[in-house]
């Protein structure tokens, strides 16, 4: 049912395509399409659940979180991403979502998800809970620049060379040390 909503959204637009018509191009009935999707909206998201699972259970799992930014992009940028569909189709996903106001605000709300899941394992660890959060927060955002980068990159440089590029940038908006404010 994935690859007929895709066809179907790429052909006529998120917006004109219908539940039902995904539904007839996959061959299954309406009411099959609703027993797996509440909505044609999270034919975009469906991976989402198990995906976040797999990713809070790897972090929980790193041996070393003494520096829980690390660790935390570690986790993303280790994940074989290329399970959930070629990196061609990521991409096409990805535009769909950044095209649309609802898709936007869905797919933010799934990585303020992640991120939460991120940030109770590292208190669970042991990490200061205010420390926890800016890790959690910052390393998905980092992450997420990383992905789309990766995504719109031809070569075939690696997501974790890309994120770690990433986090090389913050240096330049976070100088280090710290200035002291007087």
């Amino acid at each position: 049912m994935k690859q007929a909503a895709m066809e179907l959204f790429e052909e006529q637009g998120f917006e004109e395509t219908t539940a039902v018509q995904i539904a007839k191009r996959a061959r299954v009935t309406a009411r099959t399409f609703f027993r797996y999707f509440p909505d044609k909206e999270e034919i975009l998201f469906a991976d989402a659940h198990v995906l976040d699972e797999a990713l809070v259970q790897e972090l929980r799992q790193m041996p070393d979180l003494t520096n829980p930014l690390e660790a935390v992009t570690r986790t993303l940028a280790g994940y074989d991403w290329e399970k959930l569909g070629s990196r061609d189709i990521q991409h096409r996903r990805a535009q769909m979502i950044a095209a649309n106001p609802r898709l936007l605000e869905r797919d933010l709300i799934k990585q303020h998800q992640m991120a939460d899941g991120f940030r109770r394992v590292l208190c669970e660890r042991g990490i200061d809970p205010d420390i926890a959060e800016l890790a959690a927060g910052t390393g998905s955002q980092i992450f997420r620049t990383a992905y789309r980068k990766w995504l719109e990159s031809n070569d075939n440089t690696d997501l974790t060379t890309i994120t770690e590029t990433v986090m090389s940038l913050l240096s330049a908006i976070v100088p280090w040390p710290a200035t002291q404010h007087r």
